[in-house]
């Protein structure tokens, strides 16, 4: 991939990480504001079912970050937009949908293949 490419590409993946970095902070300051009491059982409820739903995002959002900074790594050591299966070059296309993937879309589709063939 030439320089100018993997420059544009390193941008997007920076200005990305740095949106979820944004939100988790949003998140921790929110849950940490209140007294954390509630007149109503229903209301705490409600409130420990969304606190769970919002953590569960986090995690995902958790998970994103590290293959972004892996992406952001592999813009640096020059292996950024290479498969890690097939070692061929992944679509810019692709890469414009999801800049932080790590394999082309057929070793992806064969992947998820698996996936569902074998309930992982």
């Amino acid at each position: 991939m030439i320089n100018k490419k993997l420059m544009f590409f390193r941008e997007i993946l920076i200005k990305k990480m740095a949106g979820l970095l944004g939100i988790a902070e949003i998140t921790v300051t929110r849950m940490s504001e209140g007294d954390g009491t509630f007149p109503d059982p229903i209301d705490r409820a409600m409130t420990e079912s969304s606190t769970t739903i919002e953590l569960r995002k986090r995690d995902r959002e958790r998970k994103l970050i590290s293959k972004i900074q892996k992406a952001i790594q592999n813009t640096e050591d020059g292996t950024y937009g290479i498969c890690e299966i097939c070692e061929d070059e992944i679509t810019e296309d692709r890469l414009m949908v999801r800049p932080e993937t790590t394999l082309c879309i057929s070793c992806k589709e064969e992947q998820e293949e698996e996936e569902k063939q074998f309930g992982l």
